[in-house]
């Protein structure tokens, strides 16, 4: 692939004929994709069994006041302990990813305090694990029909119930995911 064809800063949808159970019906923002290979958080998934309130805890992060409620989503089976913000480019750290003119990707306890204190971004999504392919994978994975291809739109990442971001991102395509069969076709 050519750098104008990679795809850092869209959507996957996963097709209906994906068989991984970990990513069926899944949304997934690329935040990184490059001849190496392809990094990505899962957006759809809820991680059940922790909250923000205990991930703080867990960090020695003291805060002050009441903790805000903040959903954590299961970001992908690769690294499940480590930690991520996908969130608005309006709080850019020195170790923040800028992925595009709108969003930004946070990796570290600055990000949590921040969050915690209530001064962190205006929007945000937090994650536990992020999806990788390597080099060539994600390309192979499209090409069989695994995974359509999106335009990021911060209203379906930030703004959407869980459920609903897998049908909204597909309309947003156009695709009446009724039609859509889990079959792939050849000529």
């Amino acid at each position: 692939m050519t750098s104008s064809t990679f795809l850092d800063s869209k959507l996957l949808l996963a097709m209906p004929s994906m068989t991984d159970p970990r990513f069926e019906r899944s949304v997934i923002y690329l935040c990184s994709h490059d001849a190496s290979g392809a990094m990505g958080l899962i957006i759809n998934q809820a991680f059940s069994g922790l909250t923000f309130e205990s991930l703080l805890e867990q960090l020695d992060i003291e805060v002050e006041g009441t903790v805000p409620e903040i959903p954590i989503h299961t970001g992908g089976p690769v690294e499940p302990g480590r930690g991520f913000v996908l969130h608005s480019a309006d709080f850019v750290q020195e170790s923040t990813l800028v992925v595009s003119e709108t969003l930004a990707l946070s990796a570290t306890v600055d990000i949590l305090q921040a969050l915690a204190a209530g001064q962190g971004p205006r929007h945000h999504l937090m994650a536990l694990g992020y999806a990788g392919w390597g080099a060539g994978q994600l390309e192979q994975e499209i090409q069989s029909n695994s995974w359509l291809t999106a335009e990021a739109d911060d209203e379906i990442i930030f703004n959407t119930e869980l459920e609903q971001k897998w049908p909204r991102a597909m309309a947003m395509l156009g695709v009446n995911i009724s039609m859509l069969s889990s079959d792939a076709g050849h000529a």
